[in-house]
């Protein structure tokens, strides 16, 4: 019997556990392979801690939140390296491994590809900032949460006549914040493609106030002012060297207020965007790239076989 190994690694994301039942299903009904899960993603190989997928432990899982296998930001380059994580794979059975991640993930996977680790790789990620791809799964859950968190904010700040800014997530690309920013309206749409000056979000902010109303904010996490080097990132880097984003809307709240003289307050909406149940887009999207077509590929590097998904948009 064939046999797979599934991890998840990086931030957690509406609609992983539907790949997860996309690719156990698929895999085991029309291809004939047996599933092992890494707990925890890429610590799970790392450290042979693995629980067997069996088609009835992914039953009625497409639905919920999170990662029935649990995830980490594990570099397994700098824990262990290829050879521990090919040293896993054979001590386990398995002819490939399944890394559902994002961009620390798949680039991680990618290398492992490269060096002749069969691997498939599934983009993951609500910041929906992956290269060959229209959408990831978990980006339309992430702006349907800051959406209906945003318009909370604008009723409050209409009441007690505020300005109000939302901070949400999306790393270095805006798609959350000009979605969610386009939907709910707001006077101000910051996002790091297109840097702006304090100057001009202070005259969006000033005409909304002077035409009666609360103004509304949405700034993405890596949005700078124009004239900055780089974004706020006061928390350092993570395991994979990127800075850990976060604090522009607070940062903003104290310049808009010291320059509009309109009382402000900033929400960060932080991981509220990564929890809670897929919506239905994404559950469909997640369960097709599970059950996506499986086609082997050579790499340039030796002629070594690797496993690569495969996705169509059309029906």
């Amino acid at each position: 019997m064939k046999k797979l190994g599934v991890l998840t690694s990086g931030g957690d994301c509406p609609g992983v556990n539907a790949v997860i039942r996309g690719a156990v299903l698929g895999g085991e009904v029309a291809h004939g392979y047996e599933f092992l899960g890494f707990r925890d993603g890429w610590r799970g190989v790392l450290e042979q801690d693995a629980v067997p997928l069996p088609r009835r432990s992914v039953r009625g899982i497409s639905r919920l939140g999170g990662t029935i296998l649990g995830t980490s930001r594990t570099n397994p380059l700098k824990n262990g390296g290829i050879d521990a994580v090919r040293e896993s794979l054979q001590r386990n059975g398995l002819d490939g491994l399944i890394a559902i991640g994002g961009e620390g993930t798949l680039a991680a996977a990618k290398e492992l590809c490269d060096q002749g680790v069969n691997v498939i790789g599934v983009p993951k990620t609500i910041d929906n900032d992956l290269g060959a791809t229209d959408y990831t799964f978990g980006f339309d859950s992430a702006v349907q949460t800051a959406t209906e968190a945003i318009d909370r904010l604008r009723t409050t700040g209409e009441s007690h006549h505020r300005c109000m800014i939302a901070e949400v997530m999306g790393r270095g690309a805006g798609w959350i914040a000009l979605h969610s920013g386009m939907a709910t309206g707001a006077h101000a749409i910051l996002i790091p493609e297109h840097p702006v000056s304090l100057d001009q979000v202070s005259a969006w902010v000033t005409s909304a106030r002077d035409r009666g109303r609360a103004p509304l904010v949405v700034v993405a996490e890596a949005f700078a002012l124009l004239g900055e080097e780089s974004p706020y990132a006061p928390r350092g880097l993570d395991t994979f060297g990127r800075p850990r984003l976060g604090g522009i809307g607070r940062l903003l709240e104290q310049q808009l207020q010291q320059v509009t003289g309109i009382e402000t307050r900033a929400t960060v909406l932080g991981h509220i965007q990564r929890g809670g149940e897929p919506t239905a887009y994404d559950r469909v999207l997640a369960t097709r790239l599970g059950m996506a077509q499986w086609r082997r590929r050579r790499t340039a590097t030796g002629g070594a076989w690797c496993l690569c998904v495969e996705r169509t948009l059309s029906p």
